[in-house]
């Protein structure tokens, strides 16, 4: 194992030497542009879905679940998630870029689905307060209709097929596990919500890692 110097080292290294392909250099201040944009037009939506009226689903998990508040833990597991594949990426720029495209990709996904499928909140929602997403992405807005699909687990789903690390993918998965079964418990989403996000994780993952890599 590498001391944290020489670690860091090699690091900067392979971003200097990423740097210098201007194909990486273009695609990735582009990309961060455009996850800029999405940033800026997030709020907009939310708060454009929060107001219209959407089905009730008869979701027969949540029926025999009674709803229980794990924000908290659901928050600790996601940022940790979040900050230990960040970690593992940072020493990969071309797996790094890949993962912020498909990201993009994903949330445009969520965007679509949200506005086709219009969903109210699950009976007995335990509000699932974000203390950053819900400041910065939704605008300090209090947001319960974002449901089709499940930003969280289908974002820790493609952190699951995009880092490299075999002992970092099993972590993930544990985490995702967990906070997917958390999220329902707390009636936070519909189990179809749950179930459908990793279909659309894998969707995003394979346009970004395997086509656009032929290209």
């Amino acid at each position: 194992m590498l001391c944290p110097e020489r670690e860091m080292s090699l690091q900067r290294e392979t971003w200097q030497q990423a740097w210098k392909n201007k194909s990486f250099r273009i695609q990735f201040l582009l990309t961060l542009a455009f996850l800029g944009c999405i940033g800026i037009f997030i709020p907009h939506f939310f708060e454009f879905i929060q107001q219209r009226n959407g089905k009730v689903l008869n979701d027969p998990l949540l029926r025999l679940l009674a709803p229980k508040d794990f924000s908290l833990l659901t928050f600790i597991l996601i940022y940790s998630g979040m900050i230990v594949s960040l970690a593992g990426l940072l020493s990969y720029p071309e797996l790094l870029l890949r993962t912020i495209q498909a990201y993009c990709l994903l949330t445009l996904m969520r965007i679509a689905c949200i506005s086709l499928v219009p969903l109210n909140e699950p009976p007995g929602m335990i509000l699932l307060s974000d203390p950053f997403v819900g400041v910065i992405g939704y605008g300090g807005k209090v947001i319960t209709k974002d449901l089709f699909f499940s930003g969280h687990t289908s974002t820790l789903t493609l952190l699951i097929l995009s880092v490299s690390q075999k002992w970092l993918k099993i972590v993930l998965c544990c985490i995702t596990i967990t906070v997917a079964s958390l999220i329902l418990i707390q009636h936070v989403h519909y189990m179809i919500d749950v179930l459908a996000a990793p279909l659309f994780a894998a969707i995003s993952w394979w346009i970004c890692f395997r086509k656009l890599a032929l290209l």
